[in-house]
């Protein structure tokens, strides 16, 4: 049997991972299921941990969940551990969204201003844990799904000696269903070249059994009615000209909505912004729903509101990726791993978001050449900018903050970025020692 530790056992999203696992069991057998948190988030773990039970009992399946407030008895001897934290609960999302707003600045929870912060809380943290999985489970693979997950993998395999850590995003597995359904064909047909790092990939070839289909994909694409575009749960997608995805000759992911329609997104934030319903303040109802919800004693499976979450899809791309690990299955998904050549003009050692093969070894990327030429320049700001917000996020560098702000294409000022970091430093005092405790 295998041993899974989940850190941030507490999340609303664990129902929909536990949906995965029993629905794997034949060819992924759990033996222990350890659902992870904090003190502060005992009364969301109990709850979501009572669900877990009920679920696996329903199943009639040999499981045992084990819940936990100790993350180093947990990860003893564990085969495999998924780490899915929000530091600062969203309490701090709220911040991240509507501090740089407040100055005219998009507020997102991966991108920007609030995708720097969201690291540079998350990063210290996550390399305490691999501390402790190098010490009770080094031979363990680490499947992490904390946003922004690129900056966190990257940190993870350029600042530790641990190797076996893979980033996980649920972008591409919507992209892989809204192209299946543009060419009419089920998801399980459908492959993609991607070049890009999280949250800003671009497709560059798309298959169908293996066979390209992307010049009539790119043509369909250029001519999308709005309500056909691949829509994320925590924003509108908009539709491109027709002349921009021809010249551009890719296409975008959804989160390319923030750079190429900054404009129009910037105006919705606002508006948001105004009337308190930025995205975390929406979250934080939905939560409090789904928390209702998994309280009653006859629930026994996943709701259907969870996939309200923007997140929905994460969970069970996360069992996919362990069971073709576990399998030795060779299929191809799409995961942030080291480039190591993956895209022949990034750095070897950064996280790049590319298809893989996943075998027992872990994801073989699969090589892409060097960037398109129109994606080239977006894609190498977008991984300095990546760099230094690491960087920052290790040493406590405020001074390496300003300047990855600066060269983000969401920031229109130096004096902007100076103001909007030092709130947001002050906002997140409690989560940041490295800036303060020099």
């Amino acid at each position: 049997g295998v041993k899974i530790v989940t850190i941030g056992g507490g999340s609303s999203y664990t129902p929909e991972l536990v949906e995965g696992f029993i629905k794997r069991y034949d060819h992924l057998p759990v033996r222990e299921l350890w659902l992870v948190d904090i003190e502060a988030g005992r009364e969301k773990l109990e709850t979501v941990g009572a669900l877990a039970k009920r679920m696996v009992k329903k199943a009639g399946l040999p499981m045992k969940v084990i819940l936990s407030y100790d993350r180093r008895e947990a990860l003893k001897d564990a085969d495999f551990v998924t780490t899915q934290m929000r530091i600062g609960r969203l309490p701090a999302r709220v911040l991240d969204e509507r501090i740089p707003l407040s100055h005219g600045l998009i507020g997102q929870e991966t991108n920007g201003a609030g995708g720097m912060f969201k690291a540079f809380r998350t990063i210290p943290v996550i390399l305490d844990i691999v501390k402790d999985i190098e010490e009770l489970c080094p031979n363990a693979w680490l499947i992490n799904f904390t946003n922004p997950a690129g900056m966190v993998t990257e940190a993870i395999l350029r600042y530790t000696n641990f190797k076996k850590a893979i980033g996980l995003c649920n972008v591409p597995v919507n992209m892989v269903a809204g192209f299946a359904k543009m060419l009419n064909v089920d998801e399980s047909q459908v492959t993609m070249e991607v070049q890009g790092v999280n949250h800003f990939i671009f497709a560059t070839d798309v298959f169908v059994d293996g066979v390209s289909r992307f010049d009539e994909l790119l043509h369909k694409y250029a001519y999308l009615k709005p309500e056909d575009t691949i829509q994320m749960k925590n924003f509108v997608s908009l539709p491109y000209s027709p002349s921009f995805i021809k010249g551009l000759k890719a296409i975008p992911c959804p989160y390319h909505n923030y750079y190429f329609f900054t404009k129009e997104q910037l105006e919705e934030e606002l508006e948001q912004l105004k009337t308190g319903t930025v995205r975390g303040e929406v979250v934080s109802k939905t939560e409090e729903e789904l928390f209702e919800l998994y309280s009653h004693e006859e629930l026994q499976e996943k709701p259907e509101q969870l996939a309200m979450r923007g997140g929905a899809k994460y969970s069970d791309a996360a069992c996919n990726l362990i069971a073709s690990i576990y399998t030795n299955k060779g299929d191809i998904q799409y995961v942030d791993v080291r480039n190591n050549g993956a895209i022949a003009d990034l750095p070897m050692d950064s996280a790049v978001e590319v298809a893989c093969r996943i075998t027992a070894d872990g994801p073989q990327p699969i090589a892409t050449g060097g960037l398109r030429l129109p994606i080239s320049g977006y894609v190498h700001m977008m991984k300095t900018f990546e760099r230094l917000v690491i960087e920052a996020a290790i040493k406590g560098d405020r001074d390496l903050a300003v300047t990855a702000l600066n060269m983000n294409p969401l920031c229109p000022s130096d004096e902007i970025a100076n103001i909007v970091i030092d709130e947001l430093l002050e906002a997140h005092k409690d989560y940041l020692p490295q800036f303060f405790n020099k």
